[in-house]
């Protein structure tokens, strides 16, 4: 059996995603990091963008999180975000409306938001 670390992913309305991984890759404050089974203990701070879980299976899971913290230790990841929500989940067109209407109404944190949704959308 490969090495593989157990994964939640909460965001502060549900759980998003739980599961088997071999690998986790999220942005944090300090820049892009990778977690596999066996890091060193670690809790950072998580800024917007996606997270991409590759499963024990083979798959990939991404998901577009926005803010939050991850803690890892003993093989077990905890992302907590503000908000998260899967690829698979995101209505592109929706996404793409509310950039739009982001970058006319000068909202710099929606047009953030709307961007790692569609940036998520074209990692799956």
């Amino acid at each position: 059996m490969a090495a593989e670390l157990h994964v939640e992913l909460v965001a502060a309305d549900r759980s998003v995603w739980s599961g088997e991984a071999t690998l986790v890759i999220a942005r944090t404050t300090s820049g892009d990091i990778g977690v596999m089974p066996g890091h060193q203990p670690l809790l950072g701070v998580l800024e917007s963008g996606p997270v991409t879980i590759r499963t024990s299976e083979g798959g990939t899971v991404v998901a577009a999180v926005h803010g939050g913290f991850l803690s890892f230790a003993d093989d077990k990841l905890s992302l907590l975000a503000e908000i998260a929500e899967l690829s698979d989940e995101i209505d592109t067109q929706r996404a793409e409306r509310a950039l739009e209407r982001a970058k006319a109404g000068d909202d710099a944190a929606a047009e953030r938001r709307a961007e790692v949704r569609l940036r998520a959308v074209a990692v799956r």
